[in-house]
C-alpha cells in the first residue's frame, strides 16, 4: 500500500478517534476505542508497517544529528511512521487527559483548550493540563503526573 494513501486514511482516522473521545467522554468504551483500538492496534500496526516498508527499502541515516534524523526521513515509509508515531502518542495522551480529569473531577469543558492543544502540539497540550491540574488542586507542577 502506497505511504501517501495510508497518510490520508490516518489523519481523518485520527480525528475521528479524537472527535469521539471530546463528544463522548462518558461512553464507556471511549477508552477501548482510543487506546486498545486505535492507538494500540490501528496506529501501532500501521507503524509498524510503515517502519517495516521503510527499513527494508534500506538508506541512510541516523539519530546521532538533525541532519541523520533528516536523511532517515527522506524514505515516506519512515516519515508515515514518524507521523503516526505522533497520532499514536498525542490520541493516547489526549486520552489520559481525559480519564485523568474525569477521576479528578476536573470539567470536561476546562480541559477541552488542553486537548486541543494535544491534538495539535502534543506536549504543549500536556503541560496545560497539567498546569490546569496544579492550578485546580493547588500543587505543584513536579507532582507525580499519575497520582
Amino acid at each position: 500500500m502506497n505511504a501517501s494513501l495510508i497518510f490520508q486514511i490516518a489523519n481523518p482516522a485520527a480525528t475521528i478517534a479524537w472527535l469521539v473521545l471530546v463528544l463522548f467522554p462518558g461512553w464507556k468504551y471511549v477508552r477501548v476505542f482510543t487506546v486498545t483500538i486505535m492507538s494500540s492496534l490501528v496506529f501501532a500496526g500501521v507503524y509498524a508497517f510503515a517502519l517495516g516498508t521503510s527499513m527494508a527499502a534500506g538508506g541512510s541515516g541516523n539519530f546521532s544529528s538533525l541532519e541523520g534524523v533528516s536523511m532517515l526521513f527522506q524514505n515516506p515509509y519512515a516519515l508515515l511512521a514518524g507521523w503516526v508515531h505522533y497520532l499514536a502518542f498525542d490520541l493516547f495522551v489526549g486520552s489520559w487527559i481525559s480519564f485523568h480529569a474525569q477521576k479528578l473531577g476536573i470539567s470536561r469543558w476546562i480541559i477541552l483548550p488542553s486537548q486541543f492543544l494535544t491534538f495539535m502540539f502534543g506536549p504543549i497540550g500536556l503541560f496545560t493540563f497539567l498546569l490546569i491540574r496544579a492550578l485546580m488542586r493547588r500543587e505543584s507542577l513536579a507532582t507525580d503526573p499519575f497520582a
